[in-house]
């Protein structure tokens, strides 16, 4: 079975927005193993913002293995639409066997991890805070996959 890492900074507060993001990890358990790991934000009041993104870079970097396929989700990234996400994600795990996405915390992402990364993907042109981007990486693969076995969710 394909595997799916998502690396995420910190926990996810908001209730609603949890709810969400266990509904479609229960989901995805039908077509790919998920891995979700959360790294441990740095305290925004402690210190410097290019700081805390190097900090939570550094910690993100140390679950990326050298063969790991990393796209990371970054406002400046590619756009592109379910299909195309699809498509995309059908040929990386055909390729590699699984992929690593990476979203960062409030600040984003630092430029190491955007280096390492295969791929950038934004979700919109809009902007999302970290907790509702996490929700909404989660709905679109889940979207990806029923969009390759040819079943009725994506319209």
């Amino acid at each position: 079975m394909p595997r799916i890492r998502i690396i995420v900074v910190g926990q996810t507060k908001l209730p609603f927005l949890f709810d969400g993001q266990q509904f479609y990890l229960d989901r995805l358990q039908h077509y790919t193993t998920i891995d979700w790991l959360e790294v441990k934000p740095v305290s925004i009041k402690k210190t410097r913002e290019q700081f805390i993104k190097e900090e939570e870079g550094l910690s993100i970097l140390r679950y990326i293995k050298d063969r790991d396929y990393v796209i990371a989700l970054d406002q400046r990234g590619r756009t592109c639409d379910s299909k195309g996400l699809a498509s995309q994600v059908e040929q990386i795990l055909m390729e590699q066997g699984g992929i690593v996405f990476v979203v960062g915390g409030t600040l984003g992402l630092s430029e190491k991890v955007l280096t390492r990364a295969q791929a950038t993907l934004s979700l919109s042109r809009l902007t999302f805070t970290h907790e509702m981007a996490r929700l909404f990486l989660l709905e679109q693969l889940y979207r990806a996959f029923t969009i390759l076995r040819g079943e009725k969710y994506h319209k």
